[in-house]
Protein backbone atom coordinates (compact mmCIF):
# COMPACT_ATOMS: atom_id res chain seq x y z
CA UNK A 1 0.00 0.00 0.00
CA UNK A 2 3.22 2.31 0.79
CA UNK A 3 4.53 2.22 -2.38
CA UNK A 4 0.96 2.59 -4.42
CA UNK A 5 0.44 5.42 -2.27
CA UNK A 6 4.02 6.82 -3.26
CA UNK A 7 3.97 6.14 -6.84
CA UNK A 8 0.16 8.18 -7.14
CA UNK A 9 1.73 11.52 -5.15
CA UNK A 10 4.38 10.90 -7.84
CA UNK A 11 1.83 11.16 -10.34
CA UNK A 12 0.29 13.90 -8.99
CA UNK A 13 3.07 15.99 -8.87
CA UNK A 14 3.69 15.47 -12.57
CA UNK A 15 0.02 15.80 -13.41
CA UNK A 16 0.45 19.29 -11.13
CA UNK A 17 3.24 20.85 -13.29
CA UNK A 18 1.44 19.94 -16.74
CA UNK A 19 -1.29 21.54 -15.35
CA UNK A 20 0.30 24.52 -13.98
CA UNK A 21 1.99 25.22 -17.67
CA UNK A 22 -1.41 24.54 -19.47
CA UNK A 23 -2.87 26.89 -17.24
CA UNK A 24 -0.37 29.63 -18.03
CA UNK A 25 0.04 28.61 -21.98
CA UNK A 26 -3.65 28.20 -22.21
CA UNK A 27 -5.65 25.55 -24.81
CA UNK A 28 -3.68 25.86 -27.86
CA UNK A 29 -4.01 23.89 -31.07
CA UNK A 30 -1.26 21.68 -31.80
CA UNK A 31 2.51 21.93 -30.56
CA UNK A 32 3.46 25.34 -28.21
CA UNK A 33 7.11 26.14 -29.38
CA UNK A 34 9.19 26.76 -26.36
CA UNK A 35 10.52 30.30 -27.67
CA UNK A 36 9.14 31.49 -31.51
CA UNK A 37 10.00 34.39 -33.38
CA UNK A 38 7.43 37.22 -33.47
CA UNK A 39 6.81 39.26 -36.48
CA UNK A 40 4.61 42.02 -36.03
CA UNK A 41 6.12 45.29 -37.50
CA UNK A 42 7.67 46.84 -39.86
CA UNK A 43 9.85 43.62 -40.96
CA UNK A 44 8.35 43.18 -44.41
CA UNK A 45 8.85 46.92 -45.46
CA UNK A 46 12.59 47.05 -44.35
CA UNK A 47 13.10 43.75 -46.00
CA UNK A 48 11.36 44.86 -49.14
CA UNK A 49 13.05 48.43 -49.21
CA UNK A 50 16.35 45.80 -49.56
CA UNK A 51 14.97 43.73 -52.08
CA UNK A 52 13.46 47.15 -54.43
CA UNK A 53 16.94 48.89 -53.78
CA UNK A 54 19.21 45.97 -54.22
CA UNK A 55 21.32 46.56 -51.12
CA UNK A 56 20.97 42.58 -49.67
CA UNK A 57 24.21 41.97 -49.08
CA UNK A 58 27.16 42.98 -46.55
CA UNK A 59 26.57 46.86 -46.71
CA UNK A 60 24.17 49.03 -46.42
CA UNK A 61 21.56 51.60 -44.53
CA UNK A 62 20.56 48.79 -42.10
CA UNK A 63 23.80 47.35 -41.15
CA UNK A 64 24.94 50.88 -39.90
CA UNK A 65 20.77 51.33 -38.51
CA UNK A 66 21.13 47.93 -36.42
CA UNK A 67 24.46 49.15 -35.27
CA UNK A 68 23.76 52.15 -33.83
CA UNK A 69 20.32 51.65 -32.59
CA UNK A 70 21.84 48.25 -30.48
CA UNK A 71 24.25 50.50 -28.81
CA UNK A 72 21.81 52.69 -27.75
CA UNK A 73 19.50 50.09 -26.48
CA UNK A 74 22.39 48.05 -25.00
CA UNK A 75 24.17 51.54 -23.54
CA UNK A 76 27.45 50.60 -24.88
CA UNK A 77 29.67 53.14 -26.90
CA UNK A 78 29.66 50.65 -30.32
CA UNK A 79 28.12 47.25 -31.65
CA UNK A 80 29.53 45.61 -34.67
CA UNK A 81 26.70 43.79 -36.55
CA UNK A 82 27.69 39.83 -37.97
CA UNK A 83 26.24 36.79 -39.18
CA UNK A 84 25.91 34.79 -35.62
CA UNK A 85 25.94 34.89 -32.00
CA UNK A 86 29.05 32.48 -32.38
CA UNK A 87 30.97 34.59 -34.91
CA UNK A 88 30.46 37.44 -32.27
CA UNK A 89 31.96 34.97 -29.28
CA UNK A 90 35.07 34.00 -31.66
CA UNK A 91 35.79 37.58 -32.75
CA UNK A 92 35.50 38.75 -28.91
CA UNK A 93 38.24 35.78 -27.79
CA UNK A 94 40.67 37.49 -30.32
CA UNK A 95 39.98 40.67 -29.75
CA UNK A 96 40.52 39.97 -25.73
CA UNK A 97 43.76 38.29 -26.56
CA UNK A 98 43.31 34.74 -26.98
CA UNK A 99 45.92 32.75 -28.81
CA UNK A 100 46.78 29.14 -29.65
CA UNK A 101 47.12 26.66 -26.44
CA UNK A 102 45.85 29.52 -24.67
CA UNK A 103 43.32 28.12 -21.52
CA UNK A 104 39.76 30.29 -21.59
CA UNK A 105 37.78 29.72 -18.60
CA UNK A 106 34.03 29.35 -18.95
CA UNK A 107 31.13 27.86 -17.63
CA UNK A 108 30.31 24.02 -18.20
CA UNK A 109 26.92 25.03 -18.34
CA UNK A 110 26.30 26.62 -21.19
CA UNK A 111 25.50 26.21 -24.72
CA UNK A 112 28.02 24.68 -27.06
CA UNK A 113 28.65 27.78 -29.27
CA UNK A 114 31.03 29.12 -25.95
CA UNK A 115 33.18 26.12 -26.01
CA UNK A 116 33.59 26.03 -29.98
CA UNK A 117 33.89 29.63 -30.09
CA UNK A 118 37.27 29.20 -27.82
CA UNK A 119 38.70 26.28 -29.95
CA UNK A 120 38.05 28.17 -33.23
CA UNK A 121 40.42 30.85 -31.66
CA UNK A 122 42.80 28.18 -30.44
CA UNK A 123 42.42 27.94 -27.00
CA UNK A 124 41.45 25.09 -24.68
CA UNK A 125 38.69 25.46 -23.06
CA UNK A 126 38.40 25.41 -19.12
CA UNK A 127 35.38 24.10 -17.30
CA UNK A 128 34.36 26.13 -14.10
CA UNK A 129 30.96 25.69 -12.32
CA UNK A 130 27.76 28.10 -11.68
CA UNK A 131 25.44 28.93 -8.89
CA UNK A 132 22.12 28.15 -8.27
CA UNK A 133 21.08 31.61 -7.53
CA UNK A 134 21.83 32.71 -11.06
CA UNK A 135 22.97 29.67 -13.31
CA UNK A 136 26.00 31.98 -13.68
CA UNK A 137 29.47 31.12 -12.89
CA UNK A 138 30.16 31.17 -9.55
CA UNK A 139 32.58 33.57 -8.71
CA UNK A 140 33.81 33.01 -5.20
CA UNK A 141 34.29 29.38 -6.35
CA UNK A 142 36.49 30.28 -9.25
CA UNK A 143 38.17 32.75 -7.11
CA UNK A 144 39.02 29.59 -4.79
CA UNK A 145 39.70 27.15 -7.50
CA UNK A 146 42.17 30.09 -9.00
CA UNK A 147 44.14 30.37 -5.85
CA UNK A 148 44.63 26.44 -5.94
CA UNK A 149 45.54 25.80 -9.41
CA UNK A 150 46.66 29.59 -10.83
CA UNK A 151 49.55 32.46 -10.54
CA UNK A 152 49.57 35.85 -11.78
CA UNK A 153 52.71 36.71 -13.61
CA UNK A 154 53.64 39.75 -15.35
CA UNK A 155 52.06 39.22 -18.64
CA UNK A 156 49.08 37.43 -17.08
CA UNK A 157 47.63 34.54 -15.28
CA UNK A 158 49.07 31.34 -15.48
CA UNK A 159 48.06 27.30 -14.70
CA UNK A 160 50.35 25.98 -12.11
CA UNK A 161 48.96 22.56 -13.70
CA UNK A 162 49.29 22.79 -17.35
CA UNK A 163 51.74 25.51 -17.53
CA UNK A 164 49.11 27.32 -19.92
CA UNK A 165 48.27 31.03 -19.87
CA UNK A 166 44.67 31.95 -18.77
CA UNK A 167 43.57 34.04 -21.29
CA UNK A 168 39.95 35.35 -20.59
CA UNK A 169 37.31 34.51 -18.16
CA UNK A 170 33.85 33.75 -20.36
CA UNK A 171 30.56 34.88 -18.32
CA UNK A 172 27.20 33.67 -20.10
CA UNK A 173 24.18 34.92 -18.65
CA UNK A 174 21.91 31.82 -19.05
CA UNK A 175 18.21 31.95 -20.06
CA UNK A 176 18.76 36.14 -19.74
CA UNK A 177 19.60 35.86 -15.82
CA UNK A 178 22.39 38.18 -15.34
CA UNK A 179 25.49 36.50 -13.81
CA UNK A 180 27.29 38.19 -10.28
CA UNK A 181 29.08 40.63 -12.65
CA UNK A 182 30.44 43.13 -9.69
CA UNK A 183 32.36 40.07 -7.96
CA UNK A 184 33.05 38.81 -11.67
CA UNK A 185 35.07 41.91 -12.35
CA UNK A 186 36.61 42.14 -9.73
CA UNK A 187 38.01 38.52 -10.05
CA UNK A 188 38.86 39.35 -13.44
CA UNK A 189 41.24 42.15 -12.27
CA UNK A 190 42.65 41.05 -9.33
CA UNK A 191 43.74 37.33 -11.83
CA UNK A 192 44.22 39.80 -14.52
CA UNK A 193 42.51 37.86 -16.95
CA UNK A 194 40.17 39.76 -19.76
CA UNK A 195 36.28 39.36 -19.23
CA UNK A 196 34.17 38.32 -21.84
CA UNK A 197 30.39 38.49 -21.61
CA UNK A 198 28.08 35.87 -23.62
CA UNK A 199 25.37 37.98 -23.29
CA UNK A 200 23.59 35.69 -26.49
CA UNK A 201 20.14 35.52 -24.34
CA UNK A 202 20.61 38.37 -22.51
CA UNK A 203 19.68 41.36 -24.96
CA UNK A 204 17.16 43.25 -22.25
CA UNK A 205 18.41 42.10 -19.04
CA UNK A 206 20.27 44.51 -16.57
CA UNK A 207 23.01 44.20 -13.63
CA UNK A 208 22.15 46.90 -11.10
CA UNK A 209 20.57 49.50 -13.42
CA UNK A 210 23.45 48.48 -16.40
CA UNK A 211 22.54 46.42 -19.52
CA UNK A 212 24.65 43.45 -19.57
CA UNK A 213 27.26 43.58 -22.29
CA UNK A 214 28.99 46.45 -20.65
CA UNK A 215 30.99 44.49 -18.30
CA UNK A 216 33.09 42.84 -20.74
CA UNK A 217 35.87 43.88 -22.26
CA UNK A 218 34.31 42.67 -24.97
CA UNK A 219 30.74 41.13 -25.20
CA UNK A 220 28.63 38.88 -27.51
CA UNK A 221 24.85 39.00 -28.46
CA UNK A 222 23.00 36.60 -30.85
CA UNK A 223 20.56 37.65 -32.69
CA UNK A 224 18.77 33.64 -33.58
CA UNK A 225 15.48 32.41 -34.38
CA UNK A 226 14.72 31.56 -31.07
CA UNK A 227 15.96 34.80 -29.25
CA UNK A 228 14.23 37.59 -28.07
CA UNK A 229 14.69 39.39 -31.08
CA UNK A 230 16.00 37.77 -34.20
CA UNK A 231 17.26 38.83 -37.81
CA UNK A 232 17.21 35.12 -38.98
CA UNK A 233 20.53 34.69 -38.20
CA UNK A 234 23.08 37.19 -36.93
CA UNK A 235 25.01 38.89 -33.29
CA UNK A 236 26.59 41.55 -32.28
CA UNK A 237 30.10 42.85 -30.79
CA UNK A 238 29.75 44.53 -28.16
CA UNK A 239 32.13 47.24 -26.22
CA UNK A 240 32.83 50.69 -24.87
CA UNK A 241 36.44 50.65 -26.33
CA UNK A 242 36.95 52.51 -29.69
CA UNK A 243 39.79 50.67 -30.70
CA UNK A 244 38.74 47.53 -30.45
CA UNK A 245 35.53 48.56 -31.83
CA UNK A 246 37.54 49.36 -34.61
CA UNK A 247 39.51 46.07 -34.91
CA UNK A 248 36.31 43.97 -34.78
CA UNK A 249 34.77 45.47 -37.89
CA UNK A 250 38.13 45.25 -39.61
CA UNK A 251 38.18 41.78 -38.36
CA UNK A 252 35.06 40.89 -39.61
CA UNK A 253 35.49 41.86 -43.07
CA UNK A 254 38.10 39.97 -44.04
CA UNK A 255 40.54 42.60 -42.61
CA UNK A 256 40.39 44.81 -45.78
CA UNK A 257 42.08 47.67 -46.29
CA UNK A 258 39.99 50.66 -47.70
CA UNK A 259 40.71 51.00 -51.26
CA UNK A 260 38.64 52.60 -53.86
CA UNK A 261 38.84 49.26 -56.22
CA UNK A 262 41.97 47.26 -55.20
CA UNK A 263 41.29 44.26 -52.71
CA UNK A 264 44.41 44.52 -50.41
CA UNK A 265 43.72 42.36 -46.66
CA UNK A 266 46.45 43.24 -43.88
CA UNK A 267 45.67 40.12 -41.97
CA UNK A 268 43.86 36.83 -41.73
CA UNK A 269 40.14 37.88 -41.19
CA UNK A 270 36.38 36.65 -41.38
CA UNK A 271 33.50 36.97 -43.67
CA UNK A 272 31.39 37.38 -40.50
CA UNK A 273 29.61 41.18 -41.62
CA UNK A 274 25.31 40.64 -40.78
CA UNK A 275 24.04 41.08 -44.69
CA UNK A 276 21.98 44.25 -44.93
CA UNK A 277 18.64 42.58 -45.72
CA UNK A 278 19.51 40.63 -42.36
CA UNK A 279 20.12 44.08 -40.52
CA UNK A 280 16.68 45.05 -42.03
CA UNK A 281 14.68 42.34 -40.16
CA UNK A 282 16.73 43.12 -36.69
CA UNK A 283 15.81 46.96 -36.94
CA UNK A 284 12.29 46.44 -37.17
CA UNK A 285 12.89 43.56 -34.24
CA UNK A 286 14.91 46.15 -31.88
CA UNK A 287 11.41 48.31 -32.54
CA UNK A 288 9.16 45.50 -30.95
CA UNK A 289 11.86 45.22 -28.42
CA UNK A 290 10.17 46.50 -25.64
CA UNK A 291 7.39 45.71 -25.84
CA UNK A 292 8.14 41.98 -26.11
CA UNK A 293 10.48 42.22 -22.97
CA UNK A 294 7.22 43.75 -20.89
CA UNK A 295 4.66 40.73 -22.04
CA UNK A 296 7.57 38.13 -21.53
CA UNK A 297 7.72 39.58 -17.78
CA UNK A 298 4.01 39.09 -17.98
CA UNK A 299 4.20 35.34 -18.89
CA UNK A 300 7.01 35.16 -16.43
CA UNK A 301 4.81 36.61 -13.19
CA UNK A 302 2.02 34.15 -14.17
CA UNK A 303 4.67 31.01 -14.35
CA UNK A 304 5.76 32.43 -10.80
CA UNK A 305 1.97 32.27 -9.65
CA UNK A 306 0.94 29.09 -11.20
CA UNK A 307 4.24 27.28 -9.52
CA UNK A 308 3.97 29.07 -5.98
CA UNK A 309 1.31 26.59 -4.61
CA UNK A 310 3.08 23.72 -5.83
CA UNK A 311 5.48 21.68 -3.91
CA UNK A 312 8.84 19.82 -5.13
CA UNK A 313 9.51 22.21 -7.89
CA UNK A 314 9.77 26.07 -8.29
CA UNK A 315 9.96 28.94 -10.54
CA UNK A 316 13.57 30.68 -10.96
CA UNK A 317 13.84 34.28 -10.34
CA UNK A 318 15.96 36.62 -11.63
CA UNK A 319 18.47 37.05 -9.32
CA UNK A 320 18.43 40.70 -6.57
CA UNK A 321 19.94 43.50 -7.70
CA UNK A 322 19.16 42.40 -11.38
CA UNK A 323 16.28 42.33 -14.41
CA UNK A 324 15.98 39.62 -16.62
CA UNK A 325 14.48 39.25 -20.07
CA UNK A 326 13.39 35.78 -19.02
CA UNK A 327 14.42 34.46 -22.44
CA UNK A 328 13.43 31.59 -21.18
CA UNK A 329 11.53 30.03 -18.18
CA UNK A 330 12.78 28.07 -15.97
CA UNK A 331 11.54 25.39 -13.41
CA UNK A 332 13.82 23.92 -10.84
CA UNK A 333 12.83 20.35 -9.65
CA UNK A 334 13.94 19.97 -5.55
CA UNK A 335 16.79 17.56 -5.61
CA UNK A 336 14.36 15.10 -3.70
CA UNK A 337 12.45 14.74 -7.50
CA UNK A 338 15.42 14.81 -9.65
CA UNK A 339 14.71 11.38 -10.87
CA UNK A 340 11.31 12.27 -12.36
CA UNK A 341 13.37 14.92 -14.52
CA UNK A 342 13.36 12.91 -17.97
CA UNK A 343 9.35 11.80 -17.15
CA UNK A 344 8.56 15.40 -17.13
CA UNK A 345 9.96 16.53 -19.67
CA UNK A 346 8.55 13.00 -21.55
CA UNK A 347 4.81 14.61 -20.53
CA UNK A 348 5.24 18.30 -20.60
CA UNK A 349 6.30 16.78 -25.04
CA UNK A 350 4.23 14.68 -25.13
CA UNK A 351 1.14 16.99 -24.31
CA UNK A 352 2.45 19.53 -27.26
CA UNK A 353 4.42 21.30 -24.51
CA UNK A 354 7.91 22.12 -25.94
CA UNK A 355 10.26 21.62 -22.83
CA UNK A 356 13.77 21.49 -22.79
CA UNK A 357 16.45 20.41 -20.18
CA UNK A 358 19.99 22.18 -20.06
CA UNK A 359 22.32 21.53 -22.39
CA UNK A 360 24.61 18.68 -22.04
CA UNK A 361 26.90 19.96 -19.71
CA UNK A 362 30.06 20.80 -21.91
CA UNK A 363 32.72 18.24 -19.98
CA UNK A 364 30.68 15.77 -20.76
CA UNK A 365 30.55 16.17 -24.48
CA UNK A 366 33.62 13.50 -25.63
CA UNK A 367 35.92 16.46 -27.49
CA UNK A 368 35.98 18.28 -24.27
CA UNK A 369 36.00 15.51 -21.96
CA UNK A 370 39.44 15.66 -21.18
CA UNK A 371 39.91 19.29 -20.44
CA UNK A 372 41.03 21.04 -17.68
CA UNK A 373 38.26 21.64 -15.30
CA UNK A 374 37.52 22.75 -11.69
CA UNK A 375 34.62 21.11 -9.07
CA UNK A 376 31.69 21.42 -11.10
CA UNK A 377 29.16 19.60 -8.62
CA UNK A 378 26.58 22.69 -8.66
CA UNK A 379 26.60 22.62 -12.31
CA UNK A 380 25.94 18.63 -12.17
CA UNK A 381 22.71 18.62 -9.70
CA UNK A 382 21.62 21.66 -11.68
CA UNK A 383 21.38 19.94 -15.15
CA UNK A 384 19.52 16.86 -13.38
CA UNK A 385 16.80 19.56 -12.50
CA UNK A 386 16.73 22.37 -15.33
CA UNK A 387 13.57 22.22 -17.30
CA UNK A 388 12.73 25.25 -19.62
CA UNK A 389 9.05 25.81 -20.52
CA UNK A 390 7.24 27.75 -23.17
CA UNK A 391 8.47 31.23 -23.40
CA UNK A 392 7.36 33.04 -26.62
CA UNK A 393 5.53 36.44 -25.82
CA UNK A 394 2.45 35.81 -27.34
CA UNK A 395 1.81 33.53 -24.95
CA UNK A 396 0.33 36.43 -22.72
CA UNK A 397 -1.65 38.64 -26.00
CA UNK A 398 -0.21 39.66 -28.88
CA UNK A 399 2.22 42.53 -29.94
CA UNK A 400 1.60 45.80 -29.77
CA UNK A 401 2.66 48.05 -33.03
CA UNK A 402 5.97 50.12 -32.20
CA UNK A 403 5.56 53.96 -32.91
Amino acid sequence: MGAGRFETDMTDFIDAILNAVRTVTGEREGFVPLHEPEFAGNEAAYVADCIETGWVSSVGSYVDRIERDLAEFCGTSHAVAVVNGTAALHVSLLLAGVERGDEVLMPTLTFIATANAASYAGGVPHFVDSEAGSLGVDPDKLDAHLETIAERRDDGCYSRETGRRIAALIVMHAFGHPARLEQLVALSEKWGIPLVEDAAESLGSSYRGTHTGNFGLVSALSFNGNKVMTTGGGGAILTNDAALAKRAKHLTTTARVPDRWNFVHDEIGFNYRMPNINAALGCAQLEQVPDMLARKRRLAERYAAAFDAIDGVGFLYEPGGTVSNYWLCTLLLDADNADRHQELLGVLNDADLMARPVWTLMHRLPMFADGPRADLSCAEDLASRIVNVPSSPNLVGPARQAS
